[in-house]
C-alpha cells in the first residue's frame, strides 16, 4: 500500500488533570455507582496509582488517564455524561448495540475494575485514513487504540480532545459477527451538527457514532495510547 500523506501537526493538548481530580469527577457523575464500585475505592485507586507513577513509567506528571473497564461503565452509560454547550452526549439511533462492541483479539485489556491508559495521543497525522488503513500503522507504532468507552472516559477529563474538524475514532472497539468476521462499523466520536435524525436540539453536542472501516475521513483522527496498566495491588469494590 503506498504511503498516505500526513497532515501538519497540531498544538498539543493541555495536559490531563490529576489522577486524583479524575477520580472526583467519575465520582461526581455518579460513575462509580453504576460500575458497582464504592467512593473510597475510586479514590484509593487515584491514590495508590499517583504514588506508584514512577513504578509505572509516569514520571512525575501524572498524566494518565483513569478509566472504568467497560464491563463496568458500558459506552451508552457513559455517552449522555459527556457535556459540550451544558448540552448532554448521545449514541446515534443506528448503533443500538453499542455496548456489544468489544476490544479487539490483539488488545490486552487489564481485568480489574480500574485501570489507567498512558501516552495518550487524538491521531491527528492519520486523519484521512480508513480504519483497515489505520490499524497497521499504530501496531507498527507500538501504539494500542483506544476502546469507545476510553475515548469516552478522556473527554469526560478533557472536552478540549474533541474539536470541530479535529475528532477521533476507537477503533479498539469491534462488533464481532455470529460467524466471526467484524462487523464493518467502526466507533468514533465526533460534534453532531443537528442535522437527521440527530434532531436540530443536538447541534454541537458530542457524539458517538461509526464508520465504515474501509473510509477516510479527513476530519477524524484515530485515537491511541502508549499502553494499559492496573496496579499490582488495587482496591477492591
Amino acid at each position: 500500500m503506498p504511503a498516505l500523506p500526513a497532515l501538519p501537526a497540531l498544538p498539543a493538548l493541555p495536559a490531563l488533570p490529576a489522577l486524583s481530580a479524575q477520580a472526583e469527577r467519575l465520582i461526581e457523575l455518579g460513575v462509580h455507582e453504576s460500575a458497582g464500585l464504592s467512593a473510597a475505592a475510586l479514590r484509593a485507586f487515584a491514590a495508590a496509582a499517583s504514588t506508584a507513577a514512577d513504578g509505572l513509567g509516569l514520571g512525575d506528571t501524572d498524566d494518565a488517564l483513569l478509566a472504568v473497564h467497560p464491563d463496568r461503565a458500558p459506552a451508552s452509560l457513559l455517552a449522555p455524561l459527556l457535556r459540550r454547550d451544558d448540552k448532554p452526549g448521545f449514541v446515534v439511533t443506528d448503533m443500538a448495540d453499542v455496548d456489544l462492541f468489544s476490544p479487539l483479539d490483539s488488545i490486552a485489556l487489564p481485568d480489574t475494575p480500574l485501570y489507567l491508559l498512558t501516552g495518550l495521543d487524538r491521531g491527528d497525522h492519520l486523519a484521512n485514513w480508513s480504519p483497515d488503513e489505520a490499524l497497521p500503522a499504530l501496531t507498527k507504532d507500538d501504539r494500542t487504540p483506544l476502546l469507545l468507552t476510553e475515548g469516552i472516559h478522556w473527554l469526560l477529563h478533557q472536552p478540549a480532545a474533541l474539536e470541530r474538524n479535529h475528532c477521533f475514532m476507537t477503533i479498539g472497539s469491534r462488533l464481532r459477527k455470529p460467524n466471526g468476521a467484524l462487523d464493518a462499523r467502526t466507533p468514533a466520536l465526533w460534534i453532531s451538527n443537528g442535522t437527521g435524525r440527530d434532531g436540530r436540539e443536538r447541534r454541537n453536542t458530542p457524539k458517538v457514532g461509526w464508520c465504515w472501516a474501509g473510509n477516510r475521513h479527513t476530519w477524524l483522527g484515530f485515537a491511541s495510547a502508549t499502553g494499559r496498566r492496573s496496579l499490582v495491588e488495587h482496591p477492591s469494590a
